[in-house]
């Protein structure tokens, strides 16, 4: 069976237990299923993506606010601030990510940062057109994106061999 199913399965069980169905019985049943789930696989002889990839989101998502905090101060800096330290450029980036649902994401988290703005995706998908507010050094900020962002979601999104 599915191991996300079963976590699930848990977590309406724990929800049940304790009485109602609320973001809070629901957040402690699956993370009481998880920590569950991940001590029986000894037992039961399976290993599953699941544990790993539960952590790679959660990654993303910290990361990904943390990335939203330090470009809203620097944005919200360069507008409060007399001198102006935008440089905007377009700025073509390289994909590795390879699945719909990972361009999906890439595209629109890198447009929900403040500062920079996915414009277009070429028709082959390997490449991104994006436009940056902060784009002193071009290959630093592909870079940072590249390393960053991208790599969080190809963790979180694509299967690995």
């Amino acid at each position: 069976m599915n191991t996300l199913a079963t976590n699930m399965m848990f977590a309406a069980a724990w929800a049940i237990l304790f009485g109602g169905f609320n973001w809070l019985t629901m957040t402690s049943g699956l993370v009481v299923g998880y920590f569950t789930l991940w001590l029986l696989q000894p037992l039961t002889g399976t290993r599953s993506s699941y544990f790993r990839r539960v952590w790679y989101w959660i990654k993303l998502i910290i990361m990904f606010h943390y990335e939203l905090l330090m470009s809203s101060i620097q944005v919200l800096w360069d507008v409060v601030t007399p001198t102006h330290r935008a440089n905007p450029a377009f700025i073509e980036v390289p994909l590795d990510v390879k699945t719909d649902a990972g361009i999906f994401l890439v595209t629109n988290l890198i447009t929900l940062t403040p500062g920079t703005l996915s414009i277009d995706v070429s028709p082959d998908r390997s490449t991104l057109t994006i436009h940056a507010m902060f784009a002193d050094d071009p290959e630093a900020v592909c870079h940072e994106l590249k390393s960053g962002m991208e790599k969080w979601v190809i963790d979180a999104v694509e299967e690995r061999e």
